[in-house]
């Protein structure tokens, strides 16, 4: 059963892995004309989304609580006899949401450089 268990986490920990650029590599939806420069802009505002760091103090706040809730519901539900495994899946759901939520901004930041060059973004 516990290798069972810490088979199901694996992939966690690979989705995180594989979504650390995708944010910086959004590419917006603009309406109307692009000029001959929209290549180029839209290479320095995905290297300057890319450029922000994937983990700060949030992140590990969010692991931190993540960790916490974990363990103190197994501690409710389960007796404690798998405190460790709890916190453990906490924390990838802490590290999953901090990830999902640094993409997002990655993705704002590429559709406000966009926007600041002159470009009609609409999504």
């Amino acid at each position: 059963m516990q290798r069972f268990k810490m088979a199901s986490i694996v992939p966690i920990v690979f989705l995180v892995g594989a979504c650390a650029n995708s944010g910086a590599n959004y590419t917006p939806v603009i309406d109307g004309p692009v000029g001959p420069n929209y290549n180029a802009d839209l290479a320095e505002c995905q290297a300057l989304a890319a450029s922000q760091p994937l983990a700060d103090g949030k992140t590990a706040g969010s692991i931190a609580v993540g960790a916490g809730v974990g363990a103190a519901t197994s501690a409710i539900l389960d007796d404690g006899d798998s405190i460790g495994e709890a916190a453990a899946v906490g924390a990838l759901g802490g590290l999953t949401s901090s990830a999902v939520q640094k993409n997002a901004q990655r993705e704002s930041i590429v559709r406000n450089c966009m926007r600041g060059r002159g470009y009609n973004v609409v999504g």
